[in-house]
């Protein structure tokens, strides 16, 4: 009766685990985890002309925690805004992320800080803003590259003060 007993406390254990582990290896989140993103329109104003993107935003700690993982592509005019409510440090990783990033580091005036050009799918390498910021906008990887997007340009959007 015991070896049943034990049988029976394994298996729940077992049966449990597969329940909450996607969320303990994704910082509480698994691909099926639902998860709804507010659009926005964006301008950076660079040195050859205006760039337009639509943005997903992502204000909250589950927004933030997810970003762009889990994707298997990301258009070109396409990207996610990470906003937080005062200038912090910032450090993130790809982890879970399956398509290469360029991360654009923004000051709360709107000013692009630091560029992270190619960010590799999936690794745990953390990729840190250098100073305090307000933003992050991830792209396409290369897109900073093929729109001319460089330190110093300005993103035009009402997180921003001018």
């Amino acid at each position: 009766m015991k070896t049943k007993t034990a049988f029976g406390c394994v298996l729940l254990f077992l049966c449990l685990l597969s329940v909450v582990y996607p969320y303990i290896g994704a910082g509480g989140l698994s691909a099926t985890t639902p998860l709804r993103f507010q659009l926005d329109k964006l301008t950076i104003q660079t040195v050859g002309g205006e760039r337009h993107f639509t943005v997903e935003i992502a204000e909250t700690r589950e927004q933030q925690e997810r970003g762009l993982m889990f994707r298997k592509m990301l258009p070109h005019d396409h990207g996610m805004l990470f906003v937080w409510n005062k200038d912090t440090p910032i450090s993130m990783w790809m982890k879970n992320t399956l398509i290469p990033l360029d991360m654009l580091f923004i000051d709360s005036h709107g000013r692009i800080v630091h560029i992270a050009e190619n960010a590799v799918p999936e690794s745990t390498v953390i990729i840190s803003s250098g100073q305090p910021i307000r933003a992050v906008i991830e792209l396409a990887g290369g897109t900073a590259v093929l729109d001319g997007i460089k330190v110093g340009d300005t993103v035009i959007h009402s997180h921003f003060k001018p």
